[in-house]
């Protein structure tokens, strides 16, 4: 277990990212290539970026390249996550090119398998990081861009649970939100399942939480605790129906009305089902068959958050709202929550789910 210690003021700086972070969903990209565990939840990613990477010719580049930079254990160097990549696939990029030698290969020299490939301390070397750079880059091209839409569509709707959970019980309501995986016992913070224990002092610095599409079940962090404090959670991942895999264009006929599209335009940043039924001018009772339909036409995805039953889009109300000219205007609670530029945190870890 990773007890991270809040003060007051940290709990003042905790932020919630707004967007995915581009090396984080790379590396953990990367681990859904390596075990068999979560692979329900990324089945349709799976093929079609397996698919895309040979199609490519970039399969033997992950084979002997990313895969062993990124292995899925206890540890993989830090440098390969800077904090920088919240503002921007470059400059992630960019601030790896800039790693101090001896700092990768200190890192390196951590990895459980390196002496399985000796290429790795060559890491060092401007030319090979330039290499991975290129490397990363084109896999996200190829692996992540294309689901970037689904990935911020889920970020979006964790965000407005969690936007809920601060307006009703501030930073400490926001934290308290992430049980059971985290459980939060004031002035601390346990995140449960976390391969690397100990204790984790923020010390006025505050704390990013990092919503990741593909991280699978546990939260992590950097390694260091000397860097920038941040904490990499997962997405949930629901079961999709029998028979399911990102289609749903027949029950999109259900939609049809205005009393379905108001409760599926006031889902876009959140609602209870009192509110839904309110933006409808409807009964709650009506609101909550309304609501049934459309999560059943995987348009919405309904979570518990305390006394109430919180309303959300998934990926596919949020794009049939973008399609129809109605996508959700900024929200700002969500903007509250953000943090304060892009650059905010990102991470990079050491114990991998």
């Amino acid at each position: 277990m990773l007890r991270i210690h809040f003060t007051e003021v940290d709990l003042a700086r905790t932020r919630l990212a707004s967007r995915p972070d581009p090396l984080w969903e790379i590396a953990s990209s990367l681990h859904r290539f390596q075990t068999r565990r979560g692979k329900w939840a990324y089945s349709a990613w799976y093929r079609s970026a397996a698919h895309r990477l040979t199609e490519s010719g970039l399969a033997p580049t992950v084979k002997s390249l990313l895969l062993p930079a990124f292995p899925r254990a206890a540890y993989y160097p830090d440098f390969l996550t800077p904090p920088e990549s919240q503002e921007g696939l470059s400059a992630g990029l960019e601030a790896i090119l800039a790693t101090p030698r001896d700092r990768v290969l200190r890192e390196v020299a951590m990895v459980a398998d390196a002496a399985r490939h000796p290429w790795l301390p060559r890491l060092a070397e401007p030319e090979q990081r330039r290499m991975l750079a290129d490397a990363l880059r084109a896999y996200h091209e190829t692996a992540i861009k294309p689901y970037e839409e689904k990935m911020q569509a889920r970020i979006d709707a964790d965000r407005a649970v969690r936007a809920r959970a601060f307006l009703d019980g501030g930073a400490e309501g926001l934290l308290s939100s992430f049980a059971p995986r985290m459980n939060w016992r004031p002035p601390v913070l346990e995140v449960e399942h976390h391969m690397v224990g100990g204790d984790l002092h923020l010390n006025g610095r505050g704390l990013v939480l990092l919503p990741c599409y593909f991280i699978w079940h546990s939260p992590v962090t950097f390694a260091d605790p000397g860097l920038p404090p941040v904490l990499v959670y997962p997405l949930l991942h629901k079961a999709p129906p029998d028979g399911a895999d990102g289609g749903g264009q027949p029950a999109l006929d259900t939609l049809l009305g205005r009393t379905r599209t108001a409760v599926l335009l006031a889902s876009a940043h959140g609602a209870t089902s009192t509110e839904a039924a309110r933006a409808a001018g409807v009964s709650p009772t009506t609101a909550s068959f309304h609501t049934r339909a459309l999560r059943d036409a995987g348009l919405i995805a309904s979570e518990r958050v305390a006394a109430h039953v919180l309303h959300t889009l998934t990926p596919l109300g949020a794009a049939l709202l973008r399609e129809a000219g109605r996508g959700p205007r900024p929200d700002p609670v969500a903007t509250a929550l953000a943090p304060a530029d892009a650059g905010g945190g990102t991470a990079r870890t050491a114990p991998h789910p």
